[in-house]
């Protein structure tokens, strides 16, 4: 029989699981999805006008696109040189020598010869490779050197860049923010989870919560992924400066990668604090929910300009609340958690964009010194002049 008391104890939380994630990361990947199918249908259908068999036009414009990375302008620009750069070099060499394993060789190295001499980047000779690839293997040239695959691939590229450039613009900044959504969300759901354990004495709750927190890896592979991209991208929209925003990005990510490996800590101090001790000091769940506010904010600060103040003052509250247990209780678990605590909140200044020894002095400050964690959030942004 179920007990009254299990009766009313909350459902514990979800986790969510790794198809779940990937569903999400296949969900905001549709429109760039739709593109490229919808740019491969175009430049096939172009490329008929000229060429019966337009084999390499819808090729080039997928592979200008790119279905999951999204790569744009001068980036894409390479891509479809690259592609146009493999095909006009094999086309010669297929057309001399014939097809065979050696002609393979020769037109890979070649292709990716001709692409360096050009002062391609790593992407482009990597592109020519597998065009040359392609025409010595599964179209060779029958009718001696023609223009029209060439002209295929500079179709194909493009209907690409048309597409991406001028009716479907990415705007990068949006696509960082939405990828550190479910990073946020999950790790701020991890902190709060094992805040109520540590306060509740629930050491199966605990348990999730440990979950929870080795789940968001996978969240962090979609947000680099995205800054990846971003770094790649040099949109031509007036306006759009993603490369003064990106840096934010970039920190923000490393920083929230060591939170979320921090917070695997403190939940596995957790679960043990509570097998041995039961419900730990009220002050130390208090801490370990700021963390959680803390999480939310910078989410906030990723998403648009403003909120480092939030940030830093829930960071600095938890560190002052975790650090004055200490002093009635400097029991072992306690310190750990503690640390942990800390640790966590010079990862999460650090993402809120300051530096680290300016992080740390806020830290000794608000902790140490007994000034109040708002006077030294405040006291750590810059003024307007």
């Amino acid at each position: 029989m179920v007990s009254a008391s299990d009766q009313l104890r909350p459902a514990l939380p979800a986790v969510r699981g790794s198809l779940e994630r990937r569903v999400g990361r296949l969900l905001r990947s549709s429109v760039p999805i739709a593109q490229t199918a919808v740019a491969a249908a175009i430049a096939w259908q172009l490329a008929l006008l000229v060429n019966p068999q337009p084999f390499f036009a819808p090729i080039s414009a997928v592979i200008s696109l790119g279905v999951a990375s999204g790569r744009r302008t001068l980036r894409a620009v390479e891509l479809v040189l690259g592609v146009a750069v493999g095909i006009a070099v094999a086309d010669v060499i297929v057309t001399v020598l014939g097809t065979g394993t050696l002609v393979v060789a020769l037109v890979v190295a070649l292709a990716m010869a001709a692409a360096l001499l050009l002062g391609a980047g790593n992407i482009l000779v990597n592109q020519a490779a597998v065009s040359a690839i392609l025409v010595a293997t599964l179209q060779p040239p029958s009718g001696g050197v023609s223009p029209n695959r060439f002209v295929d691939a500079l179709i194909g590229g493009g209907v690409a860049l048309l597409i991406a450039q001028v009716l479907f613009p990415r705007d990068p900044v949006k696509a960082m923010a939405r990828a550190a959504q479910p990073v946020v969300e999950d790790l701020a759901a991890a902190l709060e989870a094992t805040a109520r354990a540590l306060r509740e004495g629930d050491r199966a709750l605990a348990e999730r919560a440990l979950e929870m927190a080795r789940a968001v890896d996978e969240d962090l592979v979609g947000f680099h992924d995205s800054i990846t991209v971003a770094r790649e991208t040099m949109p031509v929209r007036p306006g759009l400066r993603p490369r003064e925003r990106l840096p934010l990005y970039v920190e923000a990510a490393q920083r929230m990668e060591y939170a979320v490996r921090n917070t695997r800590v403190l939940a596995r101090r957790a679960v043990a604090s509570i097998r041995r001790h039961g419900p730990a000091p009220p002050e130390l769940a208090e801490a370990v929910e700021l963390l959680a506010r803390a999480v939310r904010a910078l989410g906030r600060r990723l998403a648009e300009p403003g909120h480092e103040v939030e940030v830093r003052r829930c960071a600095l509250r938890a560190a002052a609340r975790a650090t004055s247990t200490l002093a009635d209780d400097p029991g072992l678990s306690n310190v750990v958690i503690a640390a942990q605590v800390r640790s966590t909140v010079m990862d999460l200044l650090r993402g809120s964009g300051m530096g680290d020894e300016e992080a740390r002095r806020a830290l000794q400050a608000a902790t140490e010194e007994g000034e109040t964690p708002t006077d030294v959030a405040m006291r750590t942004v810059p003024r307007q002049s």
